[in-house]
């Protein structure tokens, strides 16, 4: 410990006034506020972007031709399983028209671990994923 006041770390006030000055020289960058309106180019080059053009719900409704991921993962809700598939290979077996969720979901029932003999419950529950 050292017996100096707290105040040695504090600047004098000719350095306080040296350093006001020289903020008060430099320009400030042009900041909006937070709640000011984006300008449209803003805007513009967010929706051009390719990872905004579809959701969750929209991909797992598209066809698989449509599909621009190169791994599809699909995971059961029910006993945690996850099936990933590339994309070429499931068009390959399912064809290039097959909907993504219905593949998702044959995909799953193939290797099905959860069986209880009624029809209400048997099967995987499918949880589409972002690889």
């Amino acid at each position: 410990m050292t017996d100096r006041p707290a105040s040695w770390r504090m600047p004098t006030p000719k350095q306080m006034e040296k350093l006001a000055a020289e903020a008060a020289r430099r320009p400030t960058p042009s900041a909006a506020a937070p709640d000011a309106p984006l300008p449209a180019e803003y805007w513009d080059s967010v929706l051009k972007d390719t990872r905004a053009g579809a959701t969750a719900t929209e991909i797992r409704q598209r066809r698989l031709s449509d599909v621009q991921r190169h791994v599809l993962r699909v995971t059961c809700r029910r006993c945690e399983r996850i099936v990933e598939i590339q994309t070429a290979d499931a068009v390959r077996l399912y064809g290039c028209n097959a909907v993504w969720k219905d593949v998702a979901q044959r995909l799953l029932d193939n290797t099905c671990q959860q069986r209880t003999g009624r029809h209400e419950e048997d099967g995987c529950w499918p949880a589409f994923e972002t690889p």
